[in-house]
């Protein structure tokens, strides 16, 4: 069954390399490059350079905010460290959805939508499913921090209830948030745990990565490099890393942490690791672009992701970079938190670690670091399994059946509702 898909999103990459909503690129790439026709809906964005279409995606950027106010709506910025919002996303929230529910309207109507797709309960699939009306199925995808913020917002919360209310179905890229998703009204039977894919052909094994890295650091060819990636915010547990590398220096002295990303912890992790005497051995890169991405992770030893549930209770859904390390064959230490447990088997296609516990953390560095070896064999249990189970290719395929349930089940309960 062919399908017209309206993907109504608050982030979407805004030019080639942008670090911003990266999963959602190629999830509307694979489902075009399926033979369907894909329209997204997103906000404007001054960094915003993409054409009307690309890759057989057609976008549709609307404004919001007056001339001279600036758009501060979607794209990761309203929530400051992740966990509350910025004073002044919650001034160009109102405007933004408003906006943002007459784009889905307006394209719904002139594309012909067979599908509308709303990412993110809230605020995706609140304007998807105002702007398309009960008369499009609705598929809704969950990512994480939608439902962290329906949890704690009354009136968000009754918003995430009404979508999950219209949906045909539900989409989460970890069992956690499906769970949670269901504590908030959506329907069991109306919804899956659908992990992220990963361009195999992108992350790779790379053996001219290693140096290419080190000389950019300075550093001789065969000093250890543990990676981690990711916005510098409380769930992705940095702080805990920087202080198990006291540790891991203890057993390998020159080894170092790179740290790519930027966000609004980046003076405090610095701190941090000057008080922890590690300073002068670990890395900000700051914001690193995705086409950077394959070499830092091929160029690594280890790479470390130390997801936590933080205190403000919000948990990364699937961290990109998980899928990646996997496809590249570069070893994985994290914690289970999230969708991360679901996609590791332990000791054989990386290593899971207890949430905030710095000691296990370090020792299980130090092991990996220690033992080429073990590197190898589970590197390459990681990419065969990644090739086998989760491409982006593979992704799309399920989610193309999921539109097909999707009219399905719209057409019988608009079948059984009968004539308003």
């Amino acid at each position: 069954m062919r399908h017209v898909v309206v993907m109504v999103t608050s982030s979407y990459p805004r030019f080639p390399g942008d670090v911003v909503g990266t999963f959602m690129e190629p999830i509307a790439r694979g489902v075009a490059a399926r033979g369907h026709d894909v329209h997204v809906v997103a906000p404007w964005h001054p960094a915003v350079t993409r054409q009307p279409v690309e890759g057989g995606v057609h976008f549709h950027f609307y404004r919001y905010a007056p001339p001279g106010l600036p758009h501060t709506f979607g794209y990761a910025g309203a929530l400051k460290a992740d966990v509350r919002f910025r004073a002044s996303a919650l001034i160009a929230t109102p405007l933004a959805v408003a906006a943002g529910i007459r784009a889905a309207r307006r394209v719904s109507r002139e594309a012909g939508a067979t599908i509308v797709h709303g990412h993110w309960v809230v605020p995706g699939g609140f304007m998807a499913q105002l702007g398309a009306g009960s008369h499009v199925p609705l598929v809704v995808s969950l990512h994480g921090s939608d439902v962290y913020v329906a949890e704690r917002h009354a009136l968000i919360g009754r918003a995430a209830r009404r979508v999950f209310a219209a949906a045909s179905w539900v989409t989460a890229c970890s069992a956690d948030l499906r769970d949670r998703a269901i504590g908030l009204g959506a329907v069991p039977d109306r919804s899956e745990v659908l992990p992220y894919g990963v361009d195999t052909a992108r992350f790779a094994p790379d053996a001219a990565a290693r140096p290419t890295l080190r000389r950019r650091l300075a550093l001789a060819d065969d000093t250890p490099i543990v990676l981690t990636a990711g916005r510098l915010v409380r769930k992705k547990g940095f702080e805990y890393l920087i202080d198990a590398m006291t540790r891991v220096r203890a057993s390998h002295p020159h080894a170092r942490l790179v740290i790519a990303g930027g966000g609004d912890l980046e003076q405090e992790l610095r701190s941090r690791a000057t008080d922890a005497g590690v300073g002068s051995v670990v890395h900000l890169l700051g914001s690193v672009a995705q086409s950077e991405m394959p070499t830092l992770l091929a160029a690594a030893d280890v790479l470390a992701v130390p997801s936590v549930r933080d205190d403000a209770g919000n948990v990364d859904g699937l961290p990109n970079v998980v899928m990646e390390s996997l496809a590249s064959g570069t070893p994985l230490v994290a914690t289970p938190a999230g969708g991360i447990g679901a996609v590791v088997d332990d000791g054989r296609t990386g290593f899971l670690v207890p949430e905030r516990d710095t000691a296990a953390l370090a020792d299980t560095l130090v092991r990996v670091l220690s033992d080429p070896a073990l590197r190898a064999r589970v590197g390459l249990a990681a990419r065969q399994e990644v090739c086998a189970r989760y491409t982006w290719e593979r992704f799309a395929e399920r989610l193309e059946a999921i539109f097909d349930i999707a009219v399905e089940r719209h057409a019988n309960r608009t079948t059984a509702e009968g004539p308003a």
